[in-house]
């Protein structure tokens, strides 16, 4: 149906009945999905239409009933799971993180009787997501751009990631607890002899920056310091950097990245540049596998039913706090 909007003024109801959705609607010619998208802020609805049916709604006195709202999107049933990625060779979705991460949510969403809409953070396809009970996002980004976004559809939201430390309010956040994961990479490079460790990674990214805190926080107490090298997440950026940091420093004897991707790229260039440099990655993919690389694993099926559940407790209108999950060293090569 084609979103119409008129600019005639009419009066919608009576001085004792509530204002509606079908009110609504009729005012500015279009359906009743469209106004109910609209003021979810769904981006299936064009901005000017949307405007315009805000607008209408404040003229007529309109409030959301948040109880039947509630009651609504409790008996959905529906859950959307979104996936905030951009798939490549190298980091295919066929990998533990998210694979293994969904197979964990959907499996308890569905022992609790709910379905699973899995689909990607293109906004074409927000209908998806805004007719859902509720929503689970997987990646926050560098500048959590795509949380801000889905936070604005006033679903109850999960994300999976890290707090970003500011204190502000925001959606409940599930993941690992990083910073751990950070003290065992330092741990095991300080039991291999290692005194001058590099962190490879981006620290705009928050499970970045509490990976490398962690890190660094280990290294502190035996009286070691930590060089920062900033590295896009892919595979050649990291090799260029380290490629460029070992022709600079002849001392660097150690790297912890903040994925295995990185921490393959890592390896190729100590390799090419004949040094001795223990690596460890982060995520214990197949990628570290196949390079012997010793890695900080996750939970990830732990991590998807925590992701899930801790989504179906909002529904159900509690306050969640989930705990941070876990880490442990899978020790190879590197």
């Amino acid at each position: 149906m084609a979103e119409q909007t008129n600019d005639k003024s009419e009066p919608v109801a009576g001085p004792h009945r509530r204002v509606t959705l079908e009110d609504i609607a009729r005012i500015c010619e279009v359906s009743k999905i469209t106004v109910s998208r609209a003021l979810r802020k769904s981006p299936k609805v064009r901005p000017a239409v949307r405007e315009k049916i805000e607008a209408a709604a404040r003229e007529a006195g309109y409030r959301i009933n948040l109880a039947a709202r509630d009651l609504r999107l409790s008996h959905r049933r529906r859950v959307a799971i979104v996936m905030d990625w951009t798939p490549n060779d190298a980091r295919p979705m066929s990998d533990p993180y998210p694979l293994v991460l969904l197979g964990g949510a959907v499996e308890a969403l569905a022992t609790a009787g709910y379905a699973a809409v899995v689909t990607t953070s293109d906004p074409a396809l927000g209908a998806e997501v805004s007719d859902t009970s509720g929503l689970i996002l997987l990646g926050q980004g560098a500048d959590q751009h795509t949380v801000k976004e889905y936070s604005e559809l006033g679903l109850p939201l999960v994300v999976w990631g890290e707090a970003d430390g500011s204190g502000s309010p925001g959606p409940v956040v599930v993941g690992s607890d990083n910073r751990l994961g950070g003290a065992q990479a330092a741990t095991y490079l300080l039991s291999r002899g290692r005194d001058r460790c590099a962190f490879l990674g981006d620290l705009r990214h928050a499970e970045m920056r509490a990976r490398r805190d962690g890190c660094a926080a280990a290294l502190g107490e035996q009286g070691q310091g930590l060089i920062d090298v900033d590295s896009d997440l892919t595979a050649a950026a990291a090799e260029a950097e380290v490629e460029r940091l070992l022709a600079e420093d002849g001392g660097i004897d150690a790297i912890f990245a903040g994925s295995d991707l990185m921490a393959a790229g890592a390896k190729r260039a100590a390799a090419r540049a004949g040094r001795d440099v223990a690596i460890v990655g982060y995520d214990d993919s197949p990628t570290a596998v196949a390079f012997g690389i010793t890695s900080v694993s996750q939970d990830w099926f732990g991590g998807g039913r925590l992701l899930a559940q801790t989504l179906l407790e909002l529904i159900a209108g509690q306050s969640p706090h989930p705990p941070s999950l876990p880490t442990r060293l899978v020790t190879r090569d590197t």
